[in-house]
């Protein structure tokens, strides 16, 4: 089942110490299972590269992404996490399901914005193919046109977690 970010909920660090502490006790756990910080790779379908420049903007020291661990990396076969932007073009539907393919499992995807978690403006044209989920499993959607830095942080803290009871499942 999928996770819904929801504009009221992309308070990352919390309202409170204590949810701050148990978001930087759920990274550690994370840390500990895989043996380093939770990488994630940008994958870019098609966007108008709004989405992409707050994933940028999340990364820089304002937002500070690292404080979570997160880190973006070159390549899909060393990520955890996989963001995608875009409405996912005719021309980009393979190389999203390749790039899928070619993360390590366990994996979790967050759709980031609203064309790969609607369409947006492209909803319904003969040439996109959203939503995403149709193609490859989605485990977060932060929805927005582009979604704030805030709101990306809190997709991905989401999908850390989805990853942690991914990693704790297969351990059963």
């Amino acid at each position: 089942m999928a996770i819904k970010v929801h504009a009221h909920e992309t308070h990352v660090s919390g309202s409170s110490p204590s949810e701050r502490e148990r978001l930087e006790k759920e990274i550690s756990k994370l840390c500990r299972y895989i043996g380093r910080s939770p990488w994630v790779f940008h994958v870019n379908s098609g966007s108008c590269n709004g989405c992409d420049i707050e994933i940028i903007a999340a990364l820089t020291p304002r937002y500070d992404a690292e404080r979570f661990g997160v880190k973006l990396v070159g390549t899909p076969r060393h990520a955890d996490v996989l963001l995608v932007t875009g409405p996912i073009t005719d021309q980009s539907l393979e190389r999203v399901k390749l790039v899928y393919e070619q993360t390590p499992d366990p994996k979790v995807v967050v759709a980031i914005g609203a064309c790969p978690t609607g369409g947006s403006v492209f909803f319904e044209s003969p040439f996109t193919n959203a939503p995403l989920d149709k193609h490859i499993p989605v485990d977060v959607f932060v929805p927005g046109c582009p979604p704030r830095p805030e709101a990306i942080l809190y997709g991905v803290v989401l999908g850390l977690q989805k990853l942690i009871e991914k990693i704790e499942g297969g351990k059963k």
